[in-house]
């Protein structure tokens, strides 16, 4: 799903579009999921997709990145895809407040485990 994001940011248009680097990154899952994995890559410094932002616009667009993704699961009724991405976007920001990437990463593998988590989702919500 990280082309189809790479598409939607490019339908958007406006800075974060100007900033998307090439295609061709690996799988995130779900565009969803996607959106907020790539959204705490931009605040920790290390994106996939927005490669060409300076780092005030990738604060910002990590922060478009994150509502991106939950407003999907909003709009398919997701509580619980809310709920699941909600703590892992916790978890990585008290990662990067300690330097622990490890932690942020171990936040992302939690998730992909969940058999009833936001990962194991195929469908995608509207949007």
């Amino acid at each position: 799903m990280t082309e189809r994001l790479r598409d939607v940011l490019a339908a958007e248009g406006g800075l974060v579009a100007a900033a998307l680097g090439p295609g061709g990154g690996a799988d995130d899952g779900p565009l969803h999921v996607a959106a907020v994995r790539e959204g705490q890559r931009l605040h920790a410094g290390d994106p996939r997709v927005v490669t060409g932002a300076e780092p005030d616009l990738a604060l910002l667009a990590g922060d478009r990145l994150y509502a991106l993704g939950l407003e999907r699961l909003a709009a398919a009724g997701d509580l619980d895809g809310i709920a699941a991405l909600a703590e892992v976007i916790s978890h990585c920001a008290q990662a990067q407040v300690d330097a622990d990437p490890a932690r942020a990463e171990a936040a992302w593998a939690r998730l992909a485990r969940r058999a009833d988590g936001a990962m194991a989702r195929q469908n995608e919500p509207p949007g």
